[in-house]
Order: C-alpha cells, then structure tokens, then sequence
C-alpha cells in the first residue's frame, strides 16, 4: 500500500471525506478506486459510490480476492443506504465467508450485519434472527458491536419483546460510547425514544387511548380478545390468527367487535366488506360464506353469532372484546411507516418490504403525494420517496410483517 492511498484510508477512518479525496481524486487504479467510492458514498452520492466500487471490484485481479470481497462489502452497505433491496445476499455471503477465512473479522461481521439489516427491512424476522445469532465475530471494533445490538434492538420490538430491545439498547448505548460516533449515538437514541411513544390505539366504544408498546405487549397477553387493525389479525393471550391476507375476513371482524357486545346488520356488512351501497341477494350469499370463512378462523377463540338482523361476535374464553387502531389513520400506514425512517426508497424496494406489486405501491404513492404526506426526488429510474420522520409516535407495529404467539 503506499503512502497515498494509505493517507486517504485514514482520512476516511477519521470521517473525513474530502481529505481522502484529495489525495487519490485523480487516480484509476482499483485501490484508490475503492477509497474514492467510500469517499461519495460518505459524501452522500450513492449512485456514484457503487459506480467507483463496482469498477474497483472489476480491477482486482484474482489474487486480490480479499480486496474484491471488501469493494463487495462497501457496494451492499450502500446499497442498504439507498434502499436497493433488489437481488439475493449470496455474493455477500460469499464475501463474508472468505474475509472470515483471512481472519478480516471487523469486514466479515459487517457483512453478515448488512444481511441480518436486509432481511429485517423486508419483514423476515426469523431469518434476521438466524443471521443475528451468526453475525458475532471476535477482534471487531466497538462500532460493529454497537451496530449489532442496535439490530437486536429492532428486532425485539419488532416482535414485541421489550425486555429483550431495552437490555439490547443498553449494550448498544454502551458500545457507541466507546466507539465514538456520533450518529450511531443518535440512531440509538431515535429508537430508545420509540419505547416512551404512541405505538397504536385501543378503540372501545366509549373511546380511544394511545398506547405505549409495552402497553400493546400487556394487552396482546390479556385476557381479552384483540382485533389487531395494526397486524391485521385475531389474538387472545398466546392465540394469534391471522388475517393479512384476508381483508374481507378482516373487515367483518373489525365491525363485529366494534359493535360488541351487540350485532351489526347485513346491509352494512355488506358495504363495509364488499364495499357496496345497493347490494342485492347474490351479495346476501356471499356475506354469509365468508360469515362461514371468518367462524373457520376463528374457531376456538370466538363464534359469530347469526341475529334476527345481522350477526354478532362472541366469546366465551375472553373478558372482553377490544379493537388496536394504528397510530396513524387511513390504508396506506404501513406504507408510510416504512417511509418514516428519513431514507430515500424507491417504489421497488417499497413493493418487495411490503409484498406488494410496484404497481399498487406507485398508485398509493401517487395518493400520499397529492395529499402532503410524501415526496419524491429525482426522475425515472432515479426516483426516490421520502417523508419526514413521525416523531409524535412509533410505527414499529406498522412494519412489515408479523410475529406470532407461542
């Protein structure tokens, strides 16, 4: 390594970008190709970062596989900043697997950090967890021990773990400190402050009230029965069926409990499920198969009872019926949620976290735009969708995907 590049790999260890880049702007060869990348991608130009990084990838020859791997590395972690969620983990993987091999621990455990921080993005917990548990390596800064701990974090209140996110938070504080980086510090701050905020409402008919996360963990494991407008499911203690994936079952469950402990009339089941103002005795039918669908899911934990008008809900195993509201009102929560992170995402990377089609995330990003409520930034391909962050409460409940109980 000679003195000018290893001038401008300190420089960038020091958080200093433009020093970095003054000494290796005018240079081709893959090394300063590299640093340059790291350089933008601090600069806050991702396009052109993974540009340099792929072109330094290209240039190693193959007995620089290490040095190939690291510009691998470098390329996914910018790749997460811009939300590119696109393609598999397996050359990250790969990268991992080999840097490990040349004992590149501090590398290999940010790799294996991007992985478990893509899976969560994209709502699958179980693999994240998975590639938590692996990710550990030994002789790796403080900052990756920070960084780990903060994903433990998240992941716990993904699953509503709170004991677990409060312990992982407290080591993470306590690596940041000792690593020195400032916004590190502050993520971990962001998400600390998420515990003590509004993370969805429980509706009953005499109101509303907002409800702290350890306060939607204590009602989940009541002794009520809760229809979940957040996760869009039926729990009762450690019972949770879901319902994602149906939303006319869902729908006639929502009404049903609102109404509880009285009945709903057909007619406005109807329009409410089927979203029909003039139904007719073919609807009639309908209503009463899914009727017949939702006792199905529900078997075990409530019954649907038919009355002279309509039908009602009923529990013998709950002492009450109760209803948790997001946060925020209207269809597109989950999608602002998302959003709420302050980074840039693109309609792709929102329709693979959401398991939606692209087509459906541009329309409901079409709605939000002309209401206020998002933006977007440059053009075509290059496009990306922001809105400020929601600091009066917490979407964790609002992410994708859910957990289950037991």
């Amino acid at each position: 390594m000679d003195s000018l590049i290893a001038a401008s790999a300190r420089a960038l260890a020091a958080g200093d970008p433009l020093g970095a880049l003054h000494r290796v702007a005018l240079r081709d060869d893959p090394p300063a190709l590299a640093l340059r990348g790291i350089a933008m991608a601090q600069l806050g130009d991702y396009a052109r970062a993974r540009e340099l990084l792929k072109r330094a990838a290209r240039g190693f020859g193959t007995h620089e596989a290490l040095a190939r791997a690291r510009c691998v590395v470098a390329d996914a972690e910018v790749a997460l900043a811009m939300r590119d969620l696109s393609g598999t983990t397996r050359s990250l993987q790969d990268a991992a697997s080999l840097l490990a091999a040349h004992d590149d621990f501090p590398n290999a455990m940010l790799a294996r950090l991007l992985i478990a921080r893509r899976l969560l993005l994209v709502g699958k917990l179980d693999a994240a967890a998975q590639a938590l548990h692996d990710a550990p390596l030994p002789n790796v800064p403080a900052r990756h021990v920070a960084v780990h701990a903060l994903i433990v974090a998240e992941l716990a209140l993904r699953t509503l773990r709170i004991g677990d996110a409060r312990n992982a938070l407290a080591r993470a504080q306590d690596a940041a400190v000792a690593a020195g980086v400032p916004a590190l510090r502050a993520e971990i701050g962001s998400l600390n402050d998420a515990l003590g905020r509004p993370a969805a409402r429980q509706w009953q008919a005499h109101g509303e009230r907002a409800l702290r996360l350890d306060e939607v963990v204590t009602l989940l494991h009541s002794n009520a029965l809760v229809i979940d407008a957040c996760r869009r499911g039926v729990s009762i203690r450690n019972t949770w069926r879901p319902l994602a994936k149906r939303p006319v079952l869902f729908t006639l469950a929502l009404q049903l409990a609102r109404a509880w402990p009285g009945d709903v009339d057909r007619e406005t089941l109807i329009a409410e499920a089927f979203r029909l103002r003039h139904p007719d005795e073919t609807h009639r039918v309908r209503l009463r198969v899914e009727i017949g669908r939702l006792r199905a899911r529900l078997k075990g934990i409530a019954e649907i009872d038919a009355t002279p008008r309509g039908f009602a809900l009923r529990t013998a195993t709950a002492a009450a019926i109760t209803v948790l509201l997001p946060p925020i009102d209207g269809e597109r929560a989950s999608l602002i949620a998302l959003l709420a992170d302050g980074a840039a995402w693109s309609t792709s990377a929102l329709a693979l976290a959401l398991g939606a089609s692209q087509r459906t995330v541009q329309r409901a990003l079409g709605e939000l735009e002309s209401q206020g409520r998002v933006r977007a930034i440059g053009r075509a391909r290059a496009q990306r969708w922001m809105t400020p962050p929601l600091t009066e409460f917490t979407t964790i409940l609002l992410l994708p995907a859910g957990w289950s109980f037991g």
